[in-house]
């Protein structure tokens, strides 16, 4: 199970190696990107485009303005990521998501983004730095093991 509340993002080629983040007993390579990249690399897909390929999921729900719920069926471990779309100049900018799910259903989701094809990264919003995807999948998969609230946090 994956365990996140991050920022997805196309990953642009002006990317590099950041410091390491120390977090919760374990390092993890963060990213440096300039603001002016990271605000100017987009998705490939459109807003109307990604819209509709989330719809093709089942047991998902999304509104026009991009924001979606997504569950697991009755029958398997429950899980539900809820996530919005934001787009810039006619394509899909980043997409919020927050929630748990298999890393089955997640590469689903990113696929609705154009992944594997389009490389991606993710910003954690807690500690508000950028991860590769490896990188990711081990803190989301570490963080469902453990609290993503921190001890008399929200």
């Amino acid at each position: 199970m994956l365990t996140f509340h991050a920022t997805i993002h196309a990953r642009p080629a002006e990317t590099a190696p950041g410091p390491v983040l120390h977090l919760a007993g374990a390092d993890y390579v963060t990213l440096a990107v300039s603001p002016e990249a990271l605000g100017a690399t987009t998705f490939a897909c459109s807003f109307e485009e990604a819209r509709a390929k989330l719809a093709v999921l089942e047991r998902i729900y999304c509104e026009p303005d991009g924001s979606f719920v997504w569950v697991s069926s009755q029958f398997d471990q429950l899980w539900q990521v809820d996530g919005n779309l934001y787009d810039r100049a006619e394509r899909v900018l980043f997409v919020d998501l927050k929630g748990s799910c298999p890393p089955k259903e997640f590469d689903r989701l990113l696929r609705c983004f154009g992944w594997p094809e389009t490389p991606v990264m993710f910003q954690l919003v807690r500690e508000a730095v950028l991860l590769g995807e490896s990188e990711f999948r081990r803190w989301a998969g570490k963080a469902s093991r453990q609290s993503l609230v921190a001890p008399g946090g929200d």
